[in-house]
């Protein structure tokens, strides 16, 4: 639970304006907390149908493969057995939508959701499993498992959860109301639930015909058009809220509001995007996770707002380009993008919940705006074919003739070379911002850190972010310095934290050098940051990373100091990697049946680390709520004058 410092950091982080726009959304809180002020429910205009349907044939384009991903999917969830967030649920037949496989302690549902410390896991229990049960994604995926078979059993057990969910959590009513990010979620999966349940019977029952359905949608939009993110808080939540409200108030525009509604969740989501986005299509938060969750929110409103006539601006449609273009220029050779910054698997719609999220996005980019020739090729699952089903053509002509390497407003570079097995050797490096907003929520303390793969295995790896809330010593770890592959000096992180989703100081980075080729494709980099200025005496940490053509990589680190600070350089190795000292500064890695040779600096002391607890250290986590042990190498000693620390990665059959 914050304490008055944090409040008082967080309030440090708000322009006036911000501090008197949140004051007014408190009073609104504090008002509606008495039942009597509260705004009453519009009901729905008579004879309200839903008519936002699927473009006719639109289901028979579904690949088999997906079909058949689905309904395994869909009969898991009927027999009881749901996965979110790395944790199996067993009472799906059932859900209580208060609890968390994890936890003990169920959050209330009665209690004024305004009333409720979110934050404080004595309260709530494990709030983010909670919440992603309430994002009724299961209920998409049993609602296309219908649409897909015809068999009326799972529409039945969908309708019975929307049902159940709506009698457990009234209108501002418990912990499933605290949150806008969780409402506008919510109405995207409503409206895909009764439009993938249009071929069933009761499924105008269900909703239109329903007066706890008509209650719950208006109170949904209501919610999102009165409480809206902004300020030092205007990121990925958002765009969420946004997206939510234009969705909803497209698919369900039952309500005298409904024109207004959907109106101010357009401009909110346009204005909103341009912002968090970097004219190069970069996500300002810099958290790729948020940046594929982000590019979702955009193209489910756009695909809604094209279905009901009323399409975004052309210049959205543009930005939405360039976000999945930096998506097919940042992955790998396996589809799979950076891992910098926090992730939380948030998805906008879930339809098909095996298949590869960033092909499903490049798949509809590819059919709605065009790609050009460098793009990776793609095929076609449940969820890009219905959206793309949903959109009109909104070609993009304006695209780089040839995949980019860096992007500069980022300073987010890919490295990439030939390893003598002839795999692909692919390098992110990042140059910087630390994070976005004053707040900088999603960010971690990794300047200038490495992530490298070969053939798409994490050799050096990003650790990843594991949890949030609840458990401090590993959110600390995942995003400190020393959990990335870079240098920490003077035993501290190079940004210092604030809370759990605050920096109270930011590392700025800044690039120094990249070399890159007349085919756009960068070999060396090099940059620096600030992180350390507060020292005393100040020290610089400056980086080099050079990939020759045969796969061979170095890396220079250099310090910069009047005085000797205590420095620590850190390697982490993926999941799959094994790692041996073969020598004090020798480091034998195999993996997948190859290997290579890390040869570290000698002015440091190595020791390898895997799975330590006390502190945390050697630890990956492969998605939220999962983590693993992993092997770490870890150099100590010290930092004085001038110092220089060469590192050197020679894949096997390199020499």
């Amino acid at each position: 639970m914050p304490n008055a410092a944090w409040y008082l950091k967080r309030l440090s982080k708000m322009s006036a304006g911000e501090v008197a726009r949140r004051a007014e959304d408190q009073a609104y809180k504090a008002a509606w907390a008495l039942p009597a002020l509260r705004p009453k429910p519009s009901p729905a205009l008579k004879g309200a149908r839903f008519s936002s349907l699927l473009p006719h044939g639109a289901l028979e384009e579904v690949p088999a493969p997906a079909r058949e991903a689905t309904l395994a999917v869909a009969d898991e969830i009927m027999a009881g057995r749901f996965e979110a967030l790395g944790c199996v649920r067993e009472d799906m037949k059932s859900p209580d939508w208060a609890s968390s496989p994890a936890s003990a302690k169920r959050a209330p549902l009665e209690r004024y959701c305004f009333h409720i410390d979110f934050r404080d896991p004595t309260v709530t229990g494990d709030v983010k499993q909670v919440w992603e049960l309430s994002r009724l994604h299961h209920v998409t995926v049993l609602a296309l498992a219908f649409a897909l078979s015809g068999k009326e059993r799972y529409a039945e057990r969908a309708a019975e959860h929307l049902r159940s969910w709506w009698l457990a959590n009234p209108w501002l009513a418990g912990i499933n109301w605290t949150n806008g990010i969780e409402v506008g979620i919510r109405l995207v999966s409503f409206a895909w639930a009764r439009r993938l349940l249009a071929g069933w019977d009761g499924a105008a029952e269900v909703f239109e015909q329903s007066a706890l359905a008509t209650e719950q949608l208006w109170a949904h939009q209501a919610y999102l058009a009165k409480f809206h993110s902004r300020g030092s808080s205007a990121n990925n939540h958002a765009i969420a809220e946004a997206a939510g409200l234009l969705v909803g108030a497209l698919a369900f525009a039952w309500y005298p509001e409904s024109e207004r509604w959907a109106s101010l969740g357009a401009a909110w989501l346009e204005d909103d995007l341009a912002l968090n986005t970097f004219p190069s299509g970069v996500n300002r938060e810099m958290a790729f996770d948020y940046h594929g969750f982000v590019a979702e929110l955009a193209l489910v409103a756009a695909a809604e707002a094209d279905r009901a006539g009323s399409p975004l601006r052309d210049t959205t449609w543009e930005r939405v380009a360039r976000m999945l273009d930096v998506i097919a220029a940042t992955a790998d050779c396996s589809l799979q993008p950076p891992r910098y910054g926090d992730g939380d698997d948030g998805r906008a719609l879930l339809l098909d919940p095996t298949a590869n999220r960033w092909e499903a996005l490049l798949s509809v980019g590819r059919s709605v705006c065009g790609a050009p020739d460098w793009w990776p090729a793609t095929t076609t699952g449940a969820w890009s074919s219905l959206l793309g089903s949903m959109c009109a053509k909104h070609p993009v002509h304006d695209r780089p003739l040839q995949r980019p390497s860096h992007f500069a407003d980022a300073s987010l570079s890919v490295l990439r070379a030939t390893a003598p097995d002839g795999g692909e050797v692919w390098c992110r490096l990042d140059s910087g911002p630390h994070g976005f907003l004053s707040i900088a929520a999603h960010a971690h303390a990794d300047a200038l850190s490495i992530e490298l793969r070969h053939r798409g295995a994490e050799v050096l790896s990003d650790p990843g972010t594991y949890c949030y809330h609840g458990e401090p010593a590993w959110r600390s770890y995942f995003r400190s310095t020393l959990g990335h592959n870079t240098l920490e000096m003077g035993g501290r992180d190079q940004s210092v934290p604030g809370g759990p989703f605050l920096w109270a100081s930011q590392a700025a980075s800044r690039l120094l050098a990249l070399r890159v080729g007349e085919d756009g494709a960068a070999s060396e980099w090099s940059a620096e940051h600030d992180g350390y200025r507060s020292l005393s005496p100040p020290a610089t940490h400056r980086r080099t990373v050079r990939l020759c053509p045969d796969g061979l990589v170095e890396i220079f680190d250099e310090v910069e100091t009047a005085g000797e600070h205590p420095a620590r350089l850190a390697f982490h190795f993926g999941p799959s990697v094994s790692a041996e000292l073969v020598a004090p500064c020798l480091l034998r890695l195999t993996w997948a049946g190859t290997g290579a040779y890390l040869t570290l600096p000698e002015a440091l002391t190595w020791r390898l680390a895997r799975g330590e607890t006390d502190p945390p250290l050697g630890w990956y986590s492969p998605r939220f709520g999962l983590k693993q042990p992993a092997w770490a190498a870890i150099g100590s000693g010290l930092a004085t004058g001038r110092t220089r620390l060469v590192s050197t990665l020679r894949f096997e059959g390199a020499g």
